[in-house]
């Protein structure tokens, strides 16, 4: 029978104490920014496909941060339909965003 006590009964960490809990909180955060990110374009994607009005504030900053998010790969698609322009210029880096994030975040665990 084993006692509170003894080390043998609790679980061992290798490093320094609290090194899992800095790479889980690391990971988490990792997680979560990549999770908005690709929230936030996918919420224009549907605005824009609902035909939400521009002028409205809401609507103008989820544009406006959507367009920032995806600055890198706007244009990388020139279809002729403006719909399916949306989708590949504002859903390639929200799915990107989302398996990079995730899988760093991932990877961050096992340390």
């Amino acid at each position: 029978m084993t006692h509170a006590n003894d080390p043998a009964a609790t679980p061992h960490h290798e490093g320094a104490p609290g090194a899992h809990h800095g790479a889980e909180r690391a990971a988490l955060t990792i997680h979560t920014i990549a999770d908005i990110a690709a929230g936030i374009l996918g919420l224009w994607i549907l605005m824009y496909l609902l035909g939400a009005n521009q002028a409205n504030g809401l609507v103008s900053f989820v544009h406006g941060s959507a367009s920032w998010l995806a600055g890198w790969s706007q244009d990388l698609f020139t279809m002729d339909s403006e719909t399916l322009r949306v989708l590949l210029n504002f859903g390639t880096p929200a799915v990107l965003y989302l398996l990079i994030g995730h899988g760093l975040a991932a990877r961050i665990r096992t340390f």
